[in-house]
C-alpha cells in the first residue's frame, strides 16, 4: 500500500504534534522542534511500514526531537560579558510556574515522557512503549507512578 502524499499526512497530524511539543519543550522551543520533527518524518516517510500507526510514528519522532532539545540545552554555552566568580543558576524550565505542567516537568524523565505521550499525545500504552523502547507494562507503570506522584503533590498542596 502506498502512503498518502506527505502534505496530507502533515495536515492530518500537525495540530497534535504541535500540542505535544508545546507540552514537552515549551512554547518558545516548540517551533524548532516541530520543524525538525517533520523534516525527519519527510526523510523517513517513504520507509514507513504499512502496519504502523502514522500518528504514533510521528509522535515518537517528536518525542525524540524533544529529548534532543533538552540534551542540547544542557550543553549550550551562555554568552556573558564577564565570567562570574560563582556559577550562574540554571535556566528556568520552559514550564516555569506553579501549574500542573510545571509539576510534570519535575518528574523523572521516563515518567514525564510516559505522561506526555499518553495524555498530551493521546497514545495508547502500547504506542508509548514503542516510543520509549520498553515493554507495555513498563510504560503503564511509568505513567502510573508519574500520576501517583502528581496526585500526592496536589493533595498535599491543597490540605
Amino acid at each position: 500500500m502506498t502512503p498518502p502524499p506527505f502534505q496530507r499526512f502533515l495536515d492530518a497530524h500537525r495540530d497534535e504534534v504541535w500540542r505535544f511539543l508545546v507540552a514537552a519543550v515549551g512554547r518558545d522551543a516548540a517551533d524548532d522542534c516541530f520543524q525538525e520533527t517533520f523534516l525527519a518524518a519527510l526523510r523517513a516517510y517513504p520507509r514507513l511500514r504499512d502496519d504502523s500507526s502514522p500518528r504514533a510514528w510521528v509522535l515518537t519522532i517528536a518525542h525524540h526531537k524533544a529529548l534532543d532539545h533538552h540534551r542540547a540545552r544542557g550543553r549550550r554555552a551562555v554568552p556573558v560579558g564577564e565570567v562570574p566568580e560563582r556559577p550562574a543558576p540554571p535556566d528556568p524550565e520552559p514550564w516555569a510556574g506553579d501549574g500542573l505542567w510545571a509539576r510534570v516537568a519535575t518528574l523523572p524523565a521516563r515518567q514525564r515522557a510516559a505522561l506526555l505521550l499518553r495524555y498530551a499525545g493521546d497514545l495508547s500504552h502500547a504506542q508509548v512503549a514503542l516510543a520509549l523502547d520498553c515493554s507495555e507494562e513498563a510504560a503503564r507503570r511509568s505513567a502510573f507512578e508519574g500520576l501517583k506522584k502528581l496526585r500526592l503533590e496536589l493533595t498535599t498542596c491543597t490540605t
